[in-house]
């Protein structure tokens, strides 16, 4: 049994079995059985268990959050939010998927011609601990109703987070064969992959992503990656400089920056940099530290804390490269808590402004033009999302358009919706969750030619 700790206190929150090959390839065999022929074969009984499982799933929001708050620092409220909006993705799924899967004639005549569609077959949903419900239910929410059968392997961060997704999953009425849990970590998940398996879903690093590829490579099987981000906000001098510059503190430190799409850098035009730097700071000195089981907490501790090294090599390589600290910059390994750390003077030869920080640290820099901004945020290897804070819309969709990103923010950041597609460029992943695309993505479409 492997223990589940708890990083604001490092008390033992529970205990969980990790799989052997045996029992994954048990598994594996198991969910080979299920697979209808067609993807809208029973599908209404998979609605009715959904509808089912969206209300149980509600339901019980105080105690999910609870245990998510005790796996990963995640502050209670922030969890429960999480809880909340994933209800409009369960909705928008449950819509969506009769809709798009139906088998349709679209062609009459001497031949006629259909389209149809087949579930995947065995999806491997490889998930992350950051956003455990939204991530996870991404993918099983989709690919439940296509009819394929999920193996759902969660973080070994946050592994009761599955424990409770399964059980309220076949509470609701969907079979043991068809949503499958497989516990552990790296290993595991790697054990997993060498299956006979029909397609990959995996949300982490974007190191962890290549690796993946290059296992999946040459057979054939569909892989969906999303991956890391390195995230750049523009404020133009047009703005309400006080109201933007309170947005982007919260959008480059909620859940403590642990997020595929948080704001990681910042550029400011030089006319309002002054003035937006001193709101900026007075907002995240506003946030509170505590215990994640309270409400009124902000910031809880690092899921991970070894990402506190990663945080402090960043923040020293910019101070030795001649930014200033205005706040922050503190950690404590013990509690793996790391203060929310805002850097200015800073400038693209640093690896804050380069490499993936995943936690609350952030850098600003100012520039002189629209066109020094474009070139600033387009020089990354990421390509996640990139937003524009600015009055005139016009500008800034010319200014992000060019820009090589799945998801483009006009006066908003940090966003994700179900209704729009959830796509990454470079290495920021492959493939699309959520939207229209986030349905397609779990079947084979069949086309019929008839005479």
């Amino acid at each position: 049994m492997q223990q589940v700790i708890n990083p604001f206190d490092q008390s033992v929150v529970g205990e969980v079995q990790y799989d052997t090959l045996d029992t994954i390839k048990a598994k594996i065999a198991t969910a080979k059985a299920f697979i209808p022929a067609e993807a809208t074969d029973d599908l209404e009984e998979r609605l009715e268990a959904m509808a089912r499982f969206r209300t149980r799933f509600q339901d019980d929001i105080e105690k999910a959050a609870s245990l998510l708050a005790s796996q990963t620092g995640k502050p209670v409220s922030q969890a429960r939010g999480e809880i909340q909006a994933s209800d409009a993705r369960i909705a928008y799924f449950m819509e969506q998927v009769p809709a798009l899967i139906q088998a349709t004639t679209v062609t009459e005549g001497a031949t006629q011609e259909e389209k149809s569609y087949q579930p995947l077959g065995v999806v491997a949903n490889i998930s992350a601990w950051n956003y455990p419900f939204f991530i996870g239910l991404n993918v099983i929410v989709p690919a439940l109703l296509a009819g394929n059968a999920v193996l759902y392997k969660a973080s070994e961060f946050c592994p009761l987070t599955a424990e409770l997704i399964a059980e309220q999953l076949w509470d609701s009425g969907f079979s043991r064969d068809q949503f499958i849990l497989v516990q552990g970590g790296g290993k595991e998940g790697q054990m997993l992959l060498e299956q006979d398996i029909n397609g990959v879903f995996f949300t982490g690093s974007s190191a962890t992503g290549t690796a993946i590829a290059k296992q999946m490579a040459g057979r054939m099987v569909k892989v969906q990656m999303e991956l890391g981000g390195k995230d750049p906000s523009y404020v133009t001098e047009n703005v309400d400089v006080k109201a933007v510059a309170q947005g982007l503190a919260d959008g480059a430190f909620y859940n403590a920056g642990q997020s595929c799409c948080a704001v990681e850098r910042i550029y400011v035009h030089q006319s309002i940099a002054e003035e937006f730097i001193s709101h900026f700071k007075a907002e995240v000195e506003c946030f509170k530290f505590g215990d994640p089981q309270d409400d009124s907490t902000y910031l809880g501790p690092l899921t991970r804390a070894a990402q506190i090294e990663v945080l402090q090599a960043q923040v020293q390589d910019a101070v030795e490269k001649g930014a200033t600290v205005i706040c922050g910059g503190e950690a404590d390994a013990r509690t793996g808590f790391f203060q929310p750390t805002v850097l200015t003077h800073v400038n693209h030869g640093m690896s804050v402004m380069q490499e993936e920080s995943f936690g609350p640290i952030i850098g600003i820099m100012t520039v002189e033009s629209d066109e020094e901004a474009q070139r600033l945020m387009a020089d990354t290897e990421y390509g996640l999302t990139a937003g524009v804070f600015c009055q005139d819309q016009q500008r800034a969709r010319d200014i992000l358009k060019p820009l090589k990103t799945g998801t483009a923010y006009i006066n908003v950041c940090d966003r994700v919706s179900p209704y729009v597609p959830w796509t990454g460029r470079k290495q920021s992943g492959l493939g699309s969750t959520l939207g229209h695309e986030g349905v397609f993505a779990f079947v084979h479409p069949r086309s019929w030619q008839i005479r």
